[in-house]
């Protein structure tokens, strides 16, 4: 039998189960398969077991795994069954596209996916010649409700529409390579198995002279690659994340393949386990008649089976109730899919990669492409250990889990994580070998040579934190040094004060996380004692917003410091801000505030704090320097108010006072002071004003029973009761 060009759709489940029917009955004695023949030796791997689809040949180059690429394998891609059939029957297989290493000598570097865009959608051109307006429910129509497709019609449609359309320059260097592999395959065989897009096979089937092909493929140079195999999602090979040669329903297709009967009730099926697996009641009959609906819609629309459209139109009218929110669910879990592949224990892959399945498995954390919430008590070790494992990843760009807690749960014994393994996570860990054979060693060296490149204090006191989550104790010292260096550097007060909370969480929490963090102690307090020094300096002279900016630094070193409780440090500090919150010529805003700190921390008596509130609050004194200094007292909470009568007189008197001119400008401050107190403090505040103004000499003050008998009639009349007269009895 002369050689069979099988031309296909990638990710076809029709073009698929036609593809393994022509195989069976042309019985090949080589088979072409349009991939990278860099991977011809991947090829035996397809006959394990453990290699389950969805995957991907993942290629890059040995001196920069940052130049890669995927070619993604699902069961219902042509490609896959045309594999499966030729290891299954002992038949030799080869891949015959242009090699990787060929594009990466290109001037464009590869896509991360093989599959481009081409100035012309052949699947399109064809929906729209037949009067479709969807290129998915023609193919539906044509190839998938048919089982068995005409390749030869195919490739003259095909021959048809790359007659009137430009040519990818890329394509034809790819199919001048093919032409070279074809006519070298040809001296050993006659029975020849072509399986590629359809979109080549008018070109391979052209005669073109070897000459020709020679000068299309010249300067062409090789580089050193590798290849694997690698896990691969549905959701990755949808036509929507990206992939130029997806598709939009790969779940949905699936289903497709597998099916063999029954297919809209059996997907239909399986959209009501989704939906009751949320708490959306559905019952048998809703199957049944979204079925009959389905049905129904196809044979008005003259389609012969109902497609992805019926099916779903059904489903969101019959099981939904309309509700958009539920067919984007069946949508995610069924139309794309959250399925995820696997590939055998032994598969050929960096150290690193294998150290990471390793810890996978013996912290029973098993990458999942759906999202799901990981709860982690310390306490605990294997959670403990995840923990770490979590951080240490994503110091090697592998993001796998994003913490659900501002601040990464350092302070507390839980964590919270959200999972979600990605397929190009597998590149990232071809790039971080680099650093190192294991997580953990990949790990140490990456935050050593960032902490030895880092720019800023703020940059090198992060590592130092950084270290704590992922338990790094071979790059503390590193760290350390180099933070000793950048604060010895560094002058700006305000960088060594936004330095300070950093440190103060990983020496508190040290223990919780069971880590060793000697000497973190010396460097925290020699950083403290800078700050002091340079405190009086730094609050001289400024301006609104660089007072704000201190003000914050403030707060973030005090409260750094009630959190090591160390009582030297404390005194330390508190000694800095007594020495500098007494200022005539301090900021309101900074004056307002220190007096607060110092209060709260009993530096201060009541009685000198009201001293120190009425001079700002007197006649003469700026009403925007008055309200500076009232919004850093009280930022934080207006408890005080509520709990302290003078000094609420001494502000509601304050207020009375000011001239009606300034008050536009004192207004602003005021309300972002008031306006950041709990919704039961400012209650609170204002029920004392209220009732502190209805008294006189501590009586309530008369009610004027005339006045008030006015507006009787009106209230009356809204309430619709009988208006009594201004004598009657209440």
């Amino acid at each position: 039998m002369p050689e069979q060009f099988y031309g296909i759709r990638h990710h076809g489940p029709g073009s698929a189960r036609a593809v393994a029917l022509s195989l069976a009955r042309q019985q090949p004695s080589i088979v072409l398969i349009e991939g990278p023949p860099e991977a011809d030796d991947l090829v035996p791997w397809v006959a394990d077991a453990a290699l389950e689809p969805p995957i991907a040949l993942l290629g890059y180059s040995a001196d920069d795994p940052r130049r890669s690429a995927f070619w993604p394998f699902a069961v219902f891609s042509p490609e896959w069954q045309a594999l499966r059939w030729a290891v299954t029957h002992d038949v030799p297989v080869r891949f015959f596209d242009l090699p990787f290493s060929f594009r990466l000598s290109a001037t464009a570097p590869p896509s991360k996916e093989d599959k481009s865009v081409r100035p012309v959608d052949p699947i399109g051109e064809l929906a729209a010649a037949a009067g479709y307006d969807d290129p998915e429910r023609w193919w539906e129509d044509v190839v998938e409700h048919r089982g068995m497709p005409a390749f030869e019609a195919v490739g003259e449609a095909m021959a048809a529409i790359r007659e009137s359309s430009p040519e990818d320059p890329e394509d034809l260097v790819r199919e001048a390579y093919m032409r070279t592999v074809l006519r070298e395959v040809r001296r050993e065989h006659e029975n020849i198995a072509v399986v590629c897009g359809a979109w080549h096979v008018p070109a391979l089937d052209r005669k073109v002279t070897l000459k020709e092909d020679q000068a299309l493929l010249k300067g062409r140079r090789r580089s050193k690659v590798t290849f694997t195999w690698v896990p691969w999602t549905y959701g990755r090979l949808s036509s929507w994340s990206g992939y130029g040669a997806g598709v939009r329903s790969p779940g949905w297709y699936h289903h497709l393949f597998t099916t063999t009967s029954e297919v809209v009730p059996r997907w239909l099926v399986d959209a009501a386990g989704v939906l009751r697996a949320e708490g959306v009641p559905t019952s048998s009959s809703h199957v049944i008649e979204a079925t009959r609906l389905a049905e129904a819609l196809a044979t008005l629309r003259g389609r012969p089976l109902a497609g992805l459209a019926e099916v779903t139109e059904a489903a969101e009218s019959v099981m939904c109730d309309g509700e958009r929110l539920r067919v984007e669910l069946i949508d995610r879990k069924l139309v794309v899919g959250e399925r995820l592949g696997s590939v055998p224990e032994e598969m050929p892959a960096v150290p690193l990669a294998k150290d990471l399945a390793a810890q996978q498995r013996g912290l029973r954390l098993k990458p999942e492409a759906s999202q799901r919430v990981l709860e982690l008590d310390l306490r605990r070790e294997i959670d403990l250990n995840r923990s770490r494992l979590l951080h240490r990843l994503r110091l090697l760009d592998v993001p796998w889990g994003q913490s659900q807690s501002g601040r990464q749960g350092t302070g507390t014994f839980r964590e919270s994580w959200r999972l979600q393994w990605q397929p190009e996570f597998a590149v990232s860990l071809v790039e971080g070998s680099m650093w190192g054979t294991t997580v953990a060693a990949a790990a140490t060296a990456r935050v050593t040579d960032r902490a030895r490149k880092a720019a800023t204090l703020a940059e090198v006191t992060a590592l130092v934190e950084v270290c704590l989550l992922g338990d790094l104790q071979e790059a503390y010292p590193p760290v350390l040094a180099a933070l000793d260096v950048r604060a010895a550097e560094d002058s700006d007060v305000t960088h060594l004060m936004a330095a300070l909370p950093a440190l103060a969480r990983t020496v508190r929490y040290g223990d919780v996380r069971r880590s060793d963090v000697e000497g973190l102690s010396t460097v925290t307090a020699s950083l403290l004692g800078r700050v002091c020094a340079g405190l009086p300096a730094a609050v001289a002279s400024l301006s609104d917003e660089a007072a704000k900016d201190l003000r914050k630094h403030i707060d973030g070193v005090h409260a750094a410091i009630a959190l090591l409780d160390d009582e030297p440090m404390r005194e330390r500090w508190l000694a800095a801000l007594t020495s500098v919150a007494g200022r005539t010529e301090l900021h309101g805003l900074l004056a307002g505030r220190l007096t607060r700190l110092l209060m709260d921390a009993g530096r201060l008596a009541p009685a000198e704090v009201r001293r120190r509130l009425r001079l700002p609050l007197t006649v003469g004194t700026p009403p925007a320097h008055a309200a500076a200094w009232v919004e850093g007292f009280l930022s934080g909470g207006g408890l005080l108010l509520v709990h302290d009568d003078l000094l609420l007189e001494l502000l509601d008197d304050w207020l009375a006072d000011i001239e009606s001119s300034s008050f536009d400008q004192v207004l602003p401050l005021l309300r972002r002071t008031f306006g950041a107190f709990a919704a039961g403090e400012r209650r609170a505040i204002g029920e004392r004003i209220a009732h502190g103004r209805t008294a006189v000499n501590g009586a309530e003050a008369a009610l004027d029973h005339e006045r008030a008998a006015q507006v009787l009639p009106t209230l009356a009349a809204l309430l619709g009761v009988p208006a009594r007269s201004a004598g009657a009895p209440r």
